[in-house]
């Protein structure tokens, strides 16, 4: 597993690098609420996965009223990194939570997030890369960025062409989709299933009203409660992977909820959860809901395991708290990954 050990008061040199008191933000997009693509996908893909009529037909409408976005016009194609294994899909997903009390306002990401999908479409790898992971953020073709800063800079500085320039650059994967999620609409999905079921590590106190205490140990929550858990990080020593855990957590029980295969024996159910999802899908113009469901079809939450980008820790680059890589695992780790070399990516995060 990935070394949260706190490095204090260790930095490279250089200047410190806010994303906020530099360069300009593009403007916030408030379209519509961009809850869940990637977990959207899965989910339809597993109610689709007995051959589920109703199921199809609900596919196609979320494929016609999609929001698209323009993801790689603007990557400079000489930079990108080369196609390894062609059979294999990287799909980076971007997410913000745009009702966090502890939130600011403006054009950020909170949660970064690489998937990959073998070749043989049978298990799912998603890699978490902590917000405020210190890398170099490419320059955009608007001339922002070009210079070392906290990793989820580059997308207030340009969008989600400059995340995918920069999470390349870091991982030299290359990526293939993106997919646009607000953690904030996991409400209407939870509870469009009629809850989830999540084991909490111990006993703790929501610092969000209305202060609800979670127990330690297995516990079935609403949407409401599940996005307090998911938001929990300050009571943890290990702060932000915290709720990098709570997150992977939450989205995990929200695919073994679905593929428990009650949500299909529901109607009204099933509406709310196509409802609260097909509006808010937010993905970049290639991807095919209908092709990658058909592939993943065979995925369930056994087969989706979850890991921390390698890093050594946190400390200090001037007057910001920042995540250092450990380069050295990092290269080993995102080298598997293009490669497709399952095994590796499991053994290598010590899986």
């Amino acid at each position: 597993m990935p070394d949260h050990q706190q490095l204090a008061g260790s930095a490279p040199p250089g200047p410190a690098a806010a994303a906020s008191d530099v360069e300009p933000r593009p403007p916030a997009r408030r379209r519509r609420g961009r809850r869940v693509a990637l977990v959207t996908l899965l989910v339809v893909a597993l109610l689709g996965a007995g051959g589920v009529g109703a199921a199809a037909l609900y596919l196609r409408s979320v494929e016609k009223d999609i929001e698209r976005v323009d993801a790689f016009t603007e990557v400079p194609r000489e930079n990108r990194p080369p196609v390894v294994a062609g059979d294999a899909m990287n799909i980076m997903v971007l997410g913000s939570d745009s009702r966090d009390p502890d939130g600011t306002t403006g054009s950020r990401t909170d949660t970064i997030i690489l998937a990959h999908l073998p070749k043989d479409r049978k298990s799912a790898q998603l890699v978490s890369i902590p917000r405020d992971t210190w890398v170099h953020v490419p320059r955009s073709r608007a001339g922002h960025g070009g210079r070392n800063a906290k990793i989820n800079a580059a997308y207030a500085w340009g969008g989600i062409p400059l995340m995918v320039q920069t999470v390349e650059e870091f991982t030299q994967v290359r990526v293939d989709h993106v997919a646009v999620i607000d953690f904030a609409g996991f409400t209407e999905i939870i509870d469009a299933l009629g809850g989830i079921d999540v084991y909490a590590e111990k006993t703790f106190t929501s610092i969000h009203p209305p202060f609800r205490t979670f127990r330690q140990g297995m516990q079935t929550m609403d949407g409401e409660t599940a996005l307090d858990y998911a938001r929990q990080r300050k009571q943890f020593p290990d702060g932000d992977f915290a709720r990098i855990r709570h997150q992977q957590q939450v989205i995990k029980a929200i695919l073994d909820k679905a593929a428990s295969g009650g949500i299909l024996t529901s109607p009204g159910r099933l509406n709310d959860f196509v409802k609260a999802s097909s509006a808010a899908v937010s993905v970049d113009k290639e991807l095919s809901l209908m092709d990658t469901a058909a592939d993943l079809r065979g995925l369930r939450g056994r087969n989706l395991v979850f890991f921390t980008s390698p890093t050594r820790g946190t400390g200090r680059v001037g007057s910001e708290s920042v995540v250092f890589a450990d380069t050295a695992k990092a290269k080993t780790f995102y080298d598997a990954v293009r490669r497709d070399a399952v095994p590796e990516i499991l053994g290598t995060a010590g899986k």
